[in-house]
């Protein structure tokens, strides 16, 4: 499988990720095994994992997939081979991932997640280390189109982006990461980040992890020129928009077993005219003789500004079939397809 590189880093990574947020909720540890047994057979040497997961959180589940895949690894014995990517959550009430008490992007903090997340990983240090969420009041994904969320208030606690990023800093010294990337930021947030390291504060950010897919190409407006003149990689998540350009929810279906059906966390991709929008993507899909999810996937691998396209799946065959993406020839005539109906509909799931 080609491999792209990370930024300006070392770091050579498969144009596939595997995204693993399913174990340890809607997969259990020998799945995710056989997930990433078979993901690195076919060529990924990538995965993506957060303290946060598996999805949805949960006290009693916090950080059940880093262990999985530290079991994994540790089993197969091949921590040389894989690329490690997690993430520390931003801003947060939610209390249990600091033992009790709300969790922001400070010093320590940071420290207590990073030292869990290696414990579970059962490694020394992880390649690439994301900030999950800002820690300033954003509309979740930093991306939003919605004029009416901005501006977001301003919390008086709110810590400093330069105190934050120093933290990494001492992170790379202490050789607990190698590099430093962010996750559902704004064009501001990228640039604010990348202003401070040119100053000599604090690693540069190599990457940013965001939503990207047919229903949501908001990064095309701004973050496509910051990311490309600034040499900082996408990392792009919910290819499948949750699962909605599949074609399994078409005409309200909601399949026993599926996240939506499990799970009452698919607002994003629920808003007004989206149902319309998703069935027209899907039904595009196979006009072309696609399956919608395998459609899906190629746009997203597709796109030259994007580095790895973070596939998730909780089966095997719909893991084979988000791997068979890498493969698929995008052609003209299905940009062109997809264009237009981009034009009319816009980014309904922003």
């Amino acid at each position: 499988m080609q491999q792209r590189r990370i930024g300006r880093t070392d770091l050579l990574v498969s144009k596939i990720c595997l995204g693993t947020m399913t174990w340890g909720q809607q997969n259990t540890e020998a799945e995710g095994h056989a997930q990433m047994d078979l993901a690195f057979e076919r060529g990924v040497n990538f995965l993506d994992t957060a303290e946060l997961y598996p999805i949805p959180p949960k006290p009693e589940t916090q950080g059940r997939t880093e262990t999985y895949i530290g079991n994994w690894m540790k089993a197969r014995r091949n921590r040389a081979d894989v690329i490690v990517a997690s993430k520390v959550v931003g801003r947060t009430a939610n209390d249990w991932f600091r033992g009790g008490r709300p969790s922001k992007l400070v010093r320590t903090d940071i420290f207590d997640a990073i030292d869990k997340s290696l414990g579970r990983l059962q490694t020394d240090y992880i390649d690439l280390y994301q900030i999950h969420f800002p820690e300033r009041q954003v509309p979740w994904g930093s991306n939003s189109t919605r004029v009416g969320n901005w501006p977001a208030p301003r919390d008086e606690d709110e810590t400093p982006i330069a105190e934050t990023l120093a933290v990494f800093t001492e992170l790379v010294e202490a050789g607990k990461i190698r590099h430093f990337g962010l996750s559902n930021e704004s064009s501001w947030g990228v640039m604010r980040f990348i202003a401070e390291s040119d100053k000599g504060v604090g690693p540069r950010a190599a990457s940013l992890q965001n939503a990207y897919n047919l229903v949501n190409r908001t990064f095309e407006v701004n973050l496509a020129e910051v990311c490309g003149r600034e040499e900082v990689s996408l990392l792009a998540y919910s290819p499948l928009a949750q699962g909605y350009l599949t074609g399994k929810y078409d005409h309200g279906a909601r399949p026993e077993g599926s996240r939506s059906q499990l799970f009452n966390r698919g607002q994003r991709y629920e808003t007004p005219n989206a149902a319309e929008v998703q069935l027209e993507y899907n039904e595009l899909a196979r006009d072309f003789g696609m399956e919608p999810a395998l459609f899906a996937n190629a746009f997203v691998t597709s796109r030259p500004f994007v580095t790895s396209n973070i596939i998730g799946a909780t089966s095997i065959p719909q893991l084979n079939m988000a791997l068979d993406s890498a493969e698929v020839r995008w052609t003209d005539e299905m940009q062109q397809a997809v264009d237009a109906i981009h034009q009319r509909t816009g980014n309904p799931c922003p």
